[in-house]
């Protein structure tokens, strides 16, 4: 009953959708209508308002982070242990990919899953954390960093800390995870995957050349 419990709970958490609640409510395009249409962060980021992408980020991370601490905190006194709240962390994850108050429209979970692992395990999230970093810095794509820190999670699970039953709940979010970036995954293949960086800054040159002063015209007979 208790595990049934934190389980919707962390569901109903998840599903709350701060990529389109952030942006309604600071008076920005829903995100599912623009770019990738993908409620995340990094759509928001389009908007131009890095404020809201950024808020979205850390709610998002923290949607995931929270269910699974209180789940630590409180389980043990009601019978969860920490594979509980692994379970409660993927439920959490399942309900920003299918949010039941969004019409079940939701992200790709990177910022969710990051905020799961912080919380069963900030070593492990410091090290897919790191993976990421290290991904983007030299490929400048953030979809292959995402892959690979997902791939890598259960990977640093099993080598350091050993297979534990919470191992089956890594594994079903970094799958979950890998299959919401079929679109990325067929993009990088075929070399059309968009870069971080090179998008702002085509904004920001287009910007200046529509801001650029215009010439005079010389009329006849000037120099």
């Amino acid at each position: 009953m208790w595990l049934a419990a934190a389980l919707l709970t962390g569901y109903l958490l998840g599903s709350l959708s701060f990529a389109v609640i952030i942006s309604g409510a600071m008076g920005l395009a829903d995100p599912r209508g623009y770019g990738s249409k993908n409620p995340g962060a990094t759509n928001v980021l389009r908007s131009g308002n890095r404020v809201a992408a950024v808020l979205t980020l850390a709610c998002d991370a923290l949607k995931g982070y929270v269910p699974v601490l209180l789940c630590l905190i409180y389980g043990p006194s009601v019978g969860l242990d920490e594979t509980a709240a692994a379970f409660v962390g993927l439920a959490a994850f399942v309900g920003h990919l299918w949010p039941v108050f969004f019409r079940f429209q939701g992200g790709k979970g990177v910022a969710t899953a990051a905020g799961v692992l912080m919380a069963i395990n900030p070593w492990l999230g410091l090290a897919c954390l790191v993976s990421w970093v290290i991904i983007a810095a030299f490929f400048r794509y953030s979809s292959l960093a995402s892959l690979v820190a997902a791939a890598f999670a259960p990977f640093y699970q099993a080598l350091i800390w050993g297979l534990e039953p919470l191992l089956l709940a890594l594994v079903a979010m970094s799958l979950l995870l890998v299959w919401r970036h079929e679109g990325n995954i067929r993009n990088l293949l075929a070399g059309s995957e968009s870069k971080l960086g090179p998008k702002s800054a085509a904004a920001s040159s287009a910007r200046h050349a529509t801001t650029r002063p215009t010439q005079p015209k010389h009329r006849k007979g000037q120099l």
